[in-house]
């Protein structure tokens, strides 16, 4: 499981399904499977929300079977556009279009994360969620937005706002290692999962 950091993300939409992921894996008795990663490999990117940065440990790899995860952008409210757009047209991109064309890999997003996808032609004509204030903006880019917490289209899986990370983590673990494990992740972090998971 791959979660993907690029200069300016969301550190929300990060951490929220990194730990749920990470605490999944560990119980399914594979502690290592969750990685931060960046185009280009190993470093510190630096995130939108008061210059929190984290740590790259790897380089994506759309090669690698399993999920890579795509965040949002924060920052304020009227620079958010420019930086979902920035990311389109990134190093990013080909990429996570190089895992959404290999069979072993489920693309997933939070938030604006879709939105950056779509602005890059990734989405047509695909289910997809993100923020509420971005449902338009989605529709525009030629993806079929649905108002649900979480959209599971097969090998793409999108989110809604920030918060859904926790929805999307959990909705991950359980495709990944059944409804139990699932279960105890959310009796561990105390949080019940909340709307719709449309598929």
């Amino acid at each position: 499981m791959q979660i993907v950091l690029f200069d300016g993300f969301d550190p929300l939409d990060v951490v929220a399904p990194f730990e749920v992921l990470a605490e999944g894996a560990a119980r399914a008795g594979q502690p290592d499977e969750v990685r931060l990663v960046a185009v280009g490999g190993p470093r510190e990117v630096v995130g939108g929300t008061r210059g929190l940065a984290l740590r790259a440990a790897a380089a994506l790899d759309p090669d690698a079977p399993g999920y890579v995860v795509v965040p949002g952008a924060s920052g304020r409210l009227d620079e958010i556009p420019a930086l979902l757009a920035g990311v389109a047209r990134s190093p990013v991109i080909p990429a996570v279009r190089a895992a959404l064309a290999n069979p072993d890999v489920t693309v997933a997003t939070v938030c604006g994360g879709s939105l950056i996808l779509a602005m890059a032609g990734l989405l047509d004509g695909r289910p997809a969620v993100t923020n509420a204030q971005g449902m338009d903006a989605l529709a525009a880019t030629g993806a079929r937005p649905v108002r649900a917490r979480v959209v599971d289209d097969g090998d793409l899986v999108t989110a809604a706002g920030v918060t859904s990370g926790l929805d999307l983590g959990l909705h991950l673990v359980e495709r990944e290692y059944g409804p139990p494990v699932a279960l105890a992740v959310e009796e561990m972090f105390q949080y019940e999962r909340r709307g719709i998971v449309w598929r």
